[in-house]
């Protein structure tokens, strides 16, 4: 057991709190189940297999919420908008993206705190990706 030292508090992580790495593979896993069948989404992902995208989100969102850094290790800063922008994100995609992380995010179980946190974070993240009116 380590000992704190007194006046420090001990902080976790988001990441650490929802359960760590399991917890963002299981979702991420299941969202990409969702997109694999959504014929708006899929197109959009140049891989026939989404295991190599599955993958760089899942690190992502790891990364972001306080786990490894191993995204920004293996692919810089993450400039989303950046890498988004060969695709043409509209409404419709922000729906459907939204859809799918929305089944997956119910389907982990987070703590209500935790889940609104998380969610209120994707809406954000998905609405600056929309690149194309329309």
């Amino acid at each position: 057991m380590t000992e704190i030292p007194r006046g420090t508090l001990e902080q976790q992580t988001f990441y650490e709190a929802v359960g760590g790495e399991q917890t963002f593979r299981r979702l991420v896993h299941r969202f990409y189940e969702g997109v694999a069948q959504d014929p708006l989404l899929k197109p959009m992902y140049p891989e026939e297999d989404l295991g190599p995208a599955e993958e760089r989100l899942t690190l992502f969102l790891m990364q972001y919420w306080g786990g490894p850094r191993t995204y920004s290790d293996n692919r810089g800063h993450p400039r989303l908008r950046m890498r988004h922008a060969p695709f043409q994100v509209n409404q419709a995609a922000h729906d459907a993206w939204l859809r799918h992380m929305r089944d997956a995010v119910d389907e982990i179980g987070l703590q209500p705190d935790h889940e609104r946190q998380l969610w209120d974070y994707l809406v954000y993240a998905a609405a600056s990706m929309v690149n194309t009116a329309g």
